[in-house]
């Protein structure tokens, strides 16, 4: 890339993020305003900051990889975000949290959990939770965003994720959730034309929509034959049914993901920065539409940078990305290298700034729930000076694991956040809102019983964590204690139902108790009065 246009446009790109953090400082006087941005959001600036936490790097960079890879189906995911992760997180859920938040003065997702079950625990569980869980999710994004500038700018990958993520910390710990959303609604208005873009040019650089998606259902004997044999139908095929494939696809990707996106701390304290339900209503139409030319462009460009590697290279997506030294594939450069190679130098410098905006503002949402989880629910010190050395913290901790997760790791690493958050969270929540009568008891059984069976899953079951880790190899010889299917079957479907499970059966004992005990003690009071 030419310097001197590289240069003006950085420059220019920070200077507003700068001008934007320096809006958002002067206004943020309050830690009321800090934590939700003052609790009167407009429904555009909210649906922004939703959309543009939601797709990060994280989904273009590490999910349009993988599209690359398994193809068209990736598109389920696309549905999922739409219709779970706007249709009925906004719906339902907003409208709910925003309600039951309101009315218990809640600041944070952990806090609101707290507050409903009564429970200190059950806050505190929460926060912990995102405290270790989050730098992973956090961590994925960095990657994303330095493989890219890595790929296009050809600079050092340490220095590109420390330089970048100390640009996003500037303007969070500065100012606050407003920051966060002003600069949200800048990158998210850069994410959707940059996306469209990508869209526009790949179907012109490929001869158009029916040429692209008819050349890539016929490379169907190209398919590699690890790939095949696993369940691989083509790319614009779905896997075979019950497959190995399609467990990942389904399981991992579309459930992992789709429904994990219900119990996000960093989206859910969005619903508490808006002023009421005909808001979040207004707010439906700009969420959905972000959200389906961000992943579906993502996931179909994936999908059909194969067209254009094999037209020029003479190799697949996943071939032309295999590092000579090791021998081993790194899904995560797929799509850089494709808009490196494909797109014209023009389209470079706005796919730059289309990462950077969808990394920064997933990102500044990342470090600000860790620093208020940390601060504000875990130790419970809410003075602007303390959230934001707990953002610093958040920072270094991500920061050392982008530096050192392997390769083709973003997809997996985002998919293990949601699905921890789903089996964790999902269950409780849900009750908060919508089952008044569910008590503290129940919602920590839940709680404590989604991630014992979330880590036991992935420590000796599911064979991508649990090969890396060596737990089980260590302690049984094996590297994992089922075969197939059981080994690609992801700790979602196993946990999510546990937790729903248990809370329910803790319910139930626990309204049975209180049962007998009223009996009883009208049994002892009948008995006094005889007397």
């Amino acid at each position: 890339m030419n310097i001197t246009p590289l240069t003006v446009i950085i420059t220019v790109y920070l200077c507003v993020t700068a001008f934007l953090a320096y809006i958002a400082y002067r206004r943020t006087c309050s830690s009321l305003d800090y934590l939700i941005a003052g609790g009167e959001t407009h429904p555009f600036l909210m649906a922004m900051a939703y959309g543009s936490t939601f797709i990060s790097t994280a989904a273009i960079v590490g999910f349009g990889g993988i599209a690359g890879i398994y193809g068209m189906s990736m598109l389920w995911l696309t549905f999922m975000n739409v219709f779970v992760g706007i249709f009925i997180a906004f719906v339902l859920y907003g409208k709910k949290t925003l309600e039951v938040g309101k009315k218990l003065n809640a600041k944070t997702f952990p806090e609101l959990l707290g507050l409903r079950y009564r429970s200190s625990f059950v806050q505190k569980f929460s926060a912990v939770i995102v405290i270790f869980a989050m730098p992973l999710y956090a961590s994925a994004v960095m990657i994303g965003a330095g493989r890219f500038l890595e790929q296009l700018l050809q600079v050092d990958y340490t220095w590109a994720v420390i330089i970048f993520s100390l640009v996003v910390a500037l303007y969070v710990i500065s100012g606050g959730l407003k920051g966060v959303f002003y600069n949200d609604a800048l990158q998210g208005s850069i994410m959707f034309a940059g996306m469209v873009t990508l869209l526009i040019m790949t179907y012109v650089r490929l001869g158009g929509v029916i040429s692209a998606h008819g050349e890539l259902s016929r490379m169907l004997s190209l398919v590699p034959e690890g790939l095949a044999a696993s369940g691989h139908l083509g790319w614009t095929n779905m896997p075979a049914f019950g497959s190995e494939i399609w467990w990942v696809v389904i399981s991992t990707m579309v459930m992992g993901v789709g429904i994990g996106v219900l119990a996000q701390p960093q989206l859910i304290v969005r619903y508490l920065t808006i002023k009421g339900p005909r808001q979040l209503n207004q707010a439906v139409l700009v969420g959905g539409i972000f959200i389906l030319c961000s992943t579906g462009v993502a996931f179909v460009v994936g999908a059909l940078s194969n067209v254009f590697f094999y037209r020029n290279t003479g190799q697949i997506a996943l071939s032309a990305v295999v590092n000579p030294a090791t021998g081993q594939p790194n899904v995560d450069q797929i799509i850089p290298l494709y808009v490196s190679l494909a797109m014209p130098e023009w389209f470079a410098y706005l796919f730059m700034l289309t990462l950077l905006a969808a990394a920064m503002s997933t990102l500044s949402s990342q470090f600000h729930i860790i620093g208020t989880s940390l601060c504000h629910d875990l130790f419970q010190k809410s003075s602007l000076s303390i959230n934001r050395f707990a953002i610093l913290v958040a920072l270094s901790i991500s920061m050392y694991l982008a530096l050192k997760l392997p390769v083709s790791i973003i997809a997996v690493a985002t998919a293990i956040f949601f699905g921890i958050c789903a089996a964790v969270f999902l269950p409780a929540y849900t009750a908060a809102l919508f089952f008044p009568g569910v008590g503290k008891t129940a919602a920590k059984s839940s709680m404590i019983a989604g991630l014992a069976a979330s880590l036991l899953w992935m420590v000796f079951f599911h064979a991508k964590e649990a090969a890396a880790l060596g737990v089980s190899q260590l302690l049984f010889g094996r590297e994992t204690l089922l075969g197939f299917p059981w080994v690609v079957v992801d700790p979602i479907v196993i946990a999510l139902p546990l937790s729903t499970l248990t809370l329910i059966a803790s319910h139930w004992l626990c309204s049975m108790a209180e049962t007998r005990s009223d009996v009883a003690a009208k049994a002892k009071l009948a008995t006094y009065v005889n007397r």
